[in-house]
Parts: structure tokens; sequence; C-alpha cells
């Protein structure tokens, strides 16, 4: 990982950014900035520092969730920062039941270190969800990965997620301590990636090579990853969070990190001669509430994009709900206090006491139109291109990943790029061995450059194969209904659908030109059977809005024929002609 300091982020812009620009992201209405009225007493931080580790004050320790008893029965922390995790790999699955605490641990606690007990469906199974600042990873480490997963057989696979991430299956609880320390070795963590601490901070997939970017994202993401996991030590500043929280750093005009659905999003701005970021917060999704990130009013330069980071996850760590689960991502704080009354918060606990205004010196171009980045494009490099490539609903293999790795040696130069859209991109790979590169067999038979349209813009969630949350299985039905589309409408442009296995949404359905989200419903006959919500007129970009729903509890065996419906009203699809002797 990047041992980048703050004092060398004075990043010179882009040409391409030189001038100044309207501000770009449309959002909802601004909370009103009159004050809104605030007992006193709300404002006393709820947490404390005891032993090095945060915790929860004792007058505040009624009416809390399920999570927050279990984080106060025994610090998540400990697993890693103490090596607890050696004695519990050490545990027989009967042994774990059989202790409370112990099947917290495995259930709960272990999510702090990045696994997730597939209890439901692979039970004794875990996925490991690691940090990947950017989604920039390298061969090595996509080996590694491959190496781990290898072993598990039909269990064990990984997938693309829409936080440009790896996640791994089928691992077992024994092997934890070894996997931990060959991450090491690569350069990977899986610390503090799930529960109630901050996931991995999103970045432009195309920084440094992208010859229309305003800024090169990386050092931001990297920065920001190394202070979240203290270079992967373990910070428990901020691993005792009301709820989970997101964190994207904008570089480019395409918007390509979905800022407006991030708890945090900085987005580039001068200010008097000088670059820095414009601050968006609360953005969020949730089986109750799904909001767009509004306006901070705050401008910070590039040596407080960490510093300004900290401030908004004390404010939300001291003062945040811990009841309902449903009512404690940050948007609801920023709800109760009004966005003033939250940037006072923010102001309180940076280093100086002091947080400027926003600038109207926006760099985005809200004209923009949305680049597509699969296929091969040029560089800012001369004599080089990068290849974007569609991985169908991020599914990868053992075998695929040492493929990728290799292509990425041969062709590149040992790196690759993963995207929100479950993509991978190879950069760096020198002109003359385009041809060469797109003739091999992984190109043609499994990840392509040029995909169908449909095929795209398709995203999908884990789905009930081994999520426990999933009412529906989504990835591979996902495939089947869009070719099921594709042989019977053509379309002139992408249409971006996602698919999401229950109403938490880690498929992102709100953000879709059209959405599937899982429930179960009735068929014609009464028969309760896996359906779908479906939701109509997401966008991304500068005039991003999120999706409505468009028409609930539709049985799955009904979609491909709603979806043809929509296309043709909706995106100008043609029906194909029916091949001679069809009836």
């Amino acid at each position: 990982m990047s041992s980048l300091s703050v004092r060398l982020l004075s990043i010179p812009l882009s040409s391409s950014s030189n001038k100044t620009r309207l501000n770009a992201t449309t959002t909802p209405a601004v909370a009103p900035a009159t004050a809104v009225a605030v007992d006193a007493g709300r404002l006393e931080p709820r947490v404390e520092e005891r032993d090095g580790y945060w915790v929860l004050k004792e007058k505040f320790r009624q009416g809390l969730n399920p999570h927050e008893k279990v984080k106060l029965e025994k610090e998540p922390m400990k697993l890693f920062m103490e090596n607890g995790i050696e004695e519990l790999s050490k545990m027989s699955m009967e042994e774990i039941d059989s202790h409370k605490a112990a099947k917290n641990d495995i259930d709960v606690r272990l999510k702090w270190l990045g696994l997730f007990h597939r209890r439901k469906h692979q039970y004794g199974r875990f996925m490991m969800r690691l940090k990947l600042p950017n989604g920039v990873t390298t061969s090595a480490q996509t080996r590694y990965l491959a190496s781990v997963i290898r072993k598990y057989g039909k269990d064990g696979c990984t997938d693309v997620t829409t936080r440009q991430n790896w996640q791994i299956r089928g691992v077992v609880l024994p092997d934890v301590p070894e996997i931990l320390k060959g991450l090491a070795e690569v350069g990977l963590t899986s610390l503090q990636s799930g529960m109630d601490n901050v996931r991995n901070p999103v970045g432009n997939p195309l920084a440094g090579i992208d010859p229309h970017e305003i800024v090169d994202t990386r050092p931001y993401t990297n920065l920001l990853s190394q202070f979240i996991t203290a270079n992967s030590r373990g910070n428990p500043i901020i691993t005792n969070l009301p709820r989970k929280w997101n964190v994207c750093v904008i570089g480019s005009h395409d918007l390509y990190e979905h800022p407006h659905i991030n708890d945090l999003a900085y987005m580039p701005a001068t200010k008097d001669g000088r670059f820095g970021f414009n601050l968006l917060v609360g953005g969020f999704f949730s089986p109750k509430r799904c909001e767009e990130a509004i306006p901070l009013d705050a401008w910070v330069s590039t040596d407080d994009v960490i510093p300004v980071c900290r401030a908004v996850l004390e404010a939300f760590r001291d003062l945040g709900n811990r009841g309902n689960r449903q009512k404690t991502r940050m948007m609801w704080l920023i709800d109760e206090l009004g966005i003033e009354g939250f940037r006072a918060e923010v102001v309180k606990r940076m280093p100086g006491k002091s947080l400027e205004r926003a600038s109207s010196e926006d760099l985005v171009d809200k004209q923009w139109e949305r680049r597509d980045y699969l296929g091969v494009h040029p560089q800012k490099q001369e004599g080089l291109s990068y290849v974007g490539l569609h991985i169908p609903v991020g599914r990868v293999q053992a075998d695929d990943m040492d493929e990728l790795a290799r292509l990425a040696e041969e062709y590149g130069r040992g790196e690759l790029r993963l995207t929100v859209e479950q993509n991978i991109i190879i950069p760096n790979v020198e002109n003359s061995k385009i041809e060469a590169l797109l003739k091999e067999p992984l190109l043609k038979d499994r990840f392509s450059p040029e995909p169908p349209l449909l095929m795209k813009g398709l995203v999908a969630c884990t789905g009930n194969q081994f999520c426990g949350q999933a009412i529906i299985e989504t990835k591979a039905r996902a495939l089947k209904v869009t070719e099921e589309v594709e042989r019977l409408v053509a379309v002139t442009r992408p249409v971006r659908m996602h698919w999401t296995g229950c109403p938490n949404t880690c498929g992102q359905v709100q953000v879709a030109d059209i959405g599937f989200m899982g429930c179960m419903t009735k068929n014609e006959n009464g028969k309760v059977v896996e359906g779908a919500d479906v939701f109509l007129g997401g966008r991304i970009g500068s005039d991003s809005h999120l999706g409505q729903v468009y028409k609930k509890g539709v049985p799955c065996k009904d979609l491909v024929p709603l979806v043809v419906d929509i296309l043709v009203n909706h995106f100008g699809a043609v029906p194909r002609e029916r091949e001679e002797g069809e009836e």
C-alpha cells in the first residue's frame, strides 16, 4: 500500500480542468440553514475511550439494538488487535455454537475482520471482504486470492463488488489466521470492511491514466484507507460507529464513483487558486429509506482530506443513534441536528476548529457525457491504452483470476482496476500488444471487451446462493433474463439493469435505469413464489436522482415480458424480427 503523506497532496490538475464550471451535482434541496432546536444534552458525546477502545457510556445504554449489545459484551476489534482470532480458529463449529459469546464472535464480531459467516446457506464457511482503495490491485494479489479460493473447490469463488472491491468465498475458520498473514504479505487487508465500519474508499477507476481526469484520486483513497485501518494495524477510534459508512473521492467528470450515494463524497473544486474539495454528506440506501447526499457547505484543501474525514466520523460516532438499526445511518443524525448543526459538530472536531464554506468553483463539467470504459481506449501516456473487460455479474473463478493476473503482467504492468459496475480494467497496455490481447481466449470466451449492450450495464448482488438475507437468487437469474430479453428486442444504447436480492439493496437498484429488488409474491394461482419489485428511472452523473418503484411484486417468471415492454416504451428498443418458422 502506498506510503504517501498528506504533505505530498498538492496534485496538479489536468489541463481539461483549468476553467471554472458550474456546480455539477444535482442534489435534493439542502436542509434550511436556520438553526434546528437541539437540547444541549443531545450534543454530549455518547461514547468514551476505555483501554484504547471507544465504548458507549453507561447513561446511553437504554433502548439499544442487538448489535450494539453484542459490541458492549465484547469489543470486536480484540479479535484482531489482541489476536483473539487464533483461539477462535481452533474451536470446532459445535463448540462455537454451544457458547453464546463464541457464536456472536463468528456471526457478528468477525465482520470487523471482514469475515461474514454464511450460516444459512454455507454453514461453517465465510465470505471475506477486502480493502482495495480505488479498486487497484496487483497480479500478485490476484494470484494469492486465487490460491485461497481454489482449495475450497465448488464452494470457492470471488466477486467484484459495487465498491470496487474483492470478496472471496468458501473460507473456513481454521484457515483464517494463515489467510490474514498471506494477505499482509501481498499488501492486502480485510480489516474493518464490514458491520459498523468505513467501507472501501471508492475512486476513479481510470485514475492516473485518463486523458480527461480532473485529479488522480489514488493518493487520496490510499490515505483514507491508511487512516481508516491505521495502516492495517486496526483503528479503534472509528470502529464503533452507529452503522456502516461509505466514502468516495471524485476524480473525473463521469462521476464513476457515484458520489450521491456516499456518506461523504469529495467533489473537486478550486478556491482562491487552491485545489481542494467541496463536500457532500449523508447519501445512503436502506430497506426503509434511501437518500441522496446533500452539500455540507464546506470546502477543504488537500491537507485537510483526512482531518475532515476524521471529524465527520467522530461526529457520527459520538452523536449517532444506536436504537432502531433502520434509523442509524448518518443522514438520520443530519436530519436531527439540521445541516448547519451537523456542520457545527464537524467544525468542533477539526484540528483548527474551523471549516471553510463551499466553493462556487466546482470542477466537474455538468454537461459531460458519461464515457464507456469497456473496450480499448487511449491513455494520457503516449503509446499506452487501457482495456475494459466485462465480468458477467462480477463473478470470477480461481482459474479466471490466474489468467487475469497473467494478462496484466504479459500485456500491462501487473495491475488491474476494479469498477463499481463489477467490471475489470487492464491499464498500461502497449498499443503494439492490443491485437494480441484481444485474441486471448479469456477475452473471447469469458470476459469480453465488447459485450452486448444490455449486458454492459448489468449488476447483481450475491443473491441467496450465498447470502442469508437475500430473498431470491440474483446472479444467474440476471444473466438468464437479460439473455432472453436480448433475443426479443434490440436496443440502441446501454440500459443499466441492477439486481438486488433483498431491500438492503447491495445491488443499488435505485441508481439503475431498471432495477429489480427481490421479494416473495403470489403468482396467478395464488401460490407464493420468488418475485421482484421493479424500479425505473434511476440516473447517475451530474443530473443524478434515485429511481422509483414502477411495479411491485412481479413473479420472476413474468419479468422478461415486462422488461421487454419497459425497453420498448421507455428506452426506444425495437422488437427483433421473429425467425422464420416461429409461431
